[in-house]
C-alpha cells in the first residue's frame, strides 16, 4: 500500500530575521488511507508545529513534505485545501453560523468564484453532517452547542472540504471522557468507512493507543519515531515519553492486551 502523506528529512520552526529557530529534524513519516496515525509527545515537543509545517500553513525549514504525489510547499492553496484539512484547536469564532452554515464552509474549496453552493455541494455538506453524527443540530447555532457537538460541527467541516487526509491538533482537548470516546470512535470509522488518511494529535496515550493504528512519537531528545500502535515496542517507547507513572499504565495496558 501506497502512502497518501510522506516526509522526508524534514525539519520544522521558525525563521526570524536572524536565524532559524528549529524545534524537530530528521523527521521521516508516512500516512496511509484507511488509518488513524497519531502524534504523541510532551507539551513543548513541536506536535502543532509539526501539524502546521505538514499542512503547509508553516514554510519548512527543510526537507518535503510530498501529499499525492505533489510537494506541498509548491501547491497553490486552492490546490492543497482538495488535497487536506486540518481542525485545530482554536476556538470556533462561528458562534453566529448555523451547523449547516458552518459546514458549507468547507465546500470553498470546490465552489466558483462567488462561493455558490451547487446540489451537488448541499449534499456533500448534509453527507458530512451525518457522518459526524450532527445532522440533528443543523439549524442550530454553534453558540449553543456543547464541546463535543462543535468538535463533530468542526469535523464535519472538514468532512465536507472532500479531502483525503485529515488532520487534527488536539481533538479531544476540551471534552469530558464520554466526548472523547465518541471522537476517537468517529475518527476511526472516518479513516475506515470513507478511506481517508486520518492524523491527530493527543496528550491521551490511552486513547491513542486503543483507536490509532500508527503512533509518531516525539522523543525528548528531538527524535521522531514511527510505529504500529499494537506493537509492544512502541507502547514501551510512547511509555518512556511520559515518565514512570505512564509506563506502569501503559505495561497494565500491554499485559491486559495479550490476555
Amino acid at each position: 500500500m501506497e502512502p497518501i502523506l510522506t516526509t522526508r528529512h524534514l525539519a520544522i520552526g521558525y525563521r526570524d530575521a536572524k536565524r532559524d529557530i528549529e524545534v524537530l529534524r530528521d523527521i521521516d513519516i508516512a500516512l496511509y488511507r484507511g488509518q488513524v496515525t497519531c502524534l504523541l509527545g510532551s507539551n513543548g515537543r513541536g506536535k502543532s508545529t509539526l501539524l502546521r509545517t505538514l499542512a503547509a500553513t508553516q514554510p519548512a525549514l527543510a526537507g518535503t513534505v510530498v501529499a499525492d504525489g505533489h510537494d506541498v510547499s509548491a501547491l497553490p492553496k486552492r490546490r492543497l485545501a482538495r488535497l487536506l484539512s486540518i481542525v485545530t484547536t482554536d476556538r470556533t469564532l462561528a458562534g453566529a453560523l448555523t451547523v449547516e452554515e458552518l459546514v458549507s464552509l468547507g465546500r470553498q474549496p470546490h465552489t466558483g468564484f462567488l462561493g455558490r453552493l451547487s446540489d451537488a455541494d448541499r449534499q456533500a455538506v448534509a453527507g458530512a453532517m451525518a457522518l459526524a453524527g450532527i445532522i440533528a443540530k443543523r439549524a442550530d447555532y454553534v453558540a449553543n452547542l456543547s464541546d463535543g457537538e462543535r468538535q463533530k460541527a468542526m469535523i464535519a467541516r472538514a468532512l465536507a472540504q472532500d479531502t483525503g487526509i485529515i488532520m487534527l491538533d488536539e481533538p479531544t482537548a476540551f471534552l469530558d471522557v464520554a466526548s472523547k470516546l465518541d471522537t476517537m470512535r468517529l475518527l476511526r470509522d472516518i479513516a475506515r468507512r470513507e478511506h481517508k488518511a486520518v492524523l491527530l494529535s493527543s496528550h491521551d496515550v490511552a486513547l491513542a493507543l486503543l483507536f490509532s493504528d500508527s503512533v509518531v512519537a516525539i522523543g525528548p531528545d528531538g527524535r521522531t519515531t514511527q510505529g504500529p500502535a499494537a506493537d509492544d515496542a512502541t507502547r514501551r517507547r510512547v511509555a518512556a515519553l511520559f515518565g514512570p507513572e505512564a509506563e506502569k499504565y501503559l505495561n497494565a495496558i500491554i499485559q491486559h492486551s495479550a490476555q
